[in-house]
């Protein structure tokens, strides 16, 4: 006799599941005409430009969406572990995706329109699962080869770092400027590129 195997629905797996379902079946909406909203949660940004390094992430009706990002905004004090029951009044998801459309806008070789958002409000403890779940399934481009995009300005004594992949293909935030320049050059990133997306059709 067989033994099936026993579901339990508060796995992390599963629970992680139930978030991203509930965050893919949201609204997508243009990510230059988003407006403030309170809470935090995750998200995700879709591409449908005519970038050619992309084309194999470009998000169509055909191909379906592909998130070229996935990210999070927590709430005060979760870092230290400090936990409330009443979802945050402040825009913490709003303003981190308004962060990533400001670095979109003054990148030399991005447009603002060619990019669309999804977005879930959510309770503070489910936030890092859901996030690291749609990671791990998705593999989004600017969270893994093209590391950099969710970083914020550096301070002066962190200059001395390099310049993220990201600012090297897509320069624009003043910043990055300011760091030493990527190991990797722009061939060789886009080679890296190349080689991530290699299994997408």
């Amino acid at each position: 006799m067989s033994k099936e195997s026993v579901h339990n629905p508060l796995d992390k797996a599963n629970l992680g599941e139930s978030i991203a379902k509930a965050l893919l079946e949201k609204e997508v909406v243009n990510l230059g005409d988003m407006t403030p909203f309170h809470g935090a949660g995750i998200y995700a940004l879709y591409y449908h430009g005519g970038f050619p390094l992309y084309a194999r992430v470009r998000s169509t009706a055909a191909r379906g969406e592909i998130p070229i990002y996935v990210g999070k905004a927590v709430e005060a004090g979760s870092r230290k572990g400090i936990l409330s029951e009443v979802p945050t009044a402040n825009a913490k998801l709003f303003s981190r995706i308004k962060e990533h459309a400001d670095s979109i806008r003054i990148a030399s070789n991005l447009r603002m329109e060619d990019f669309t958002c999804r977005f879930l409000v959510l309770d503070g403890v489910w936030i890092p699962l859901g996030e690291a779940l749609l990671i791990a399934r998705y593999h989004p481009l600017w969270n893994t080869v093209l590391d950099g995009f969710g970083n914020h300005g550096v301070g002066k004594e962190r200059f001395n770092g390099k310049r993220p992949r990201w600012d090297t293909l897509h320069p624009g935030r003043l910043w990055a400027f300011k760091c030493k320049p990527h190991p990797d050059s722009i061939e060789q990133i886009e080679a890296k590129v190349n080689e991530h997306l290699a299994g997408r059709k």
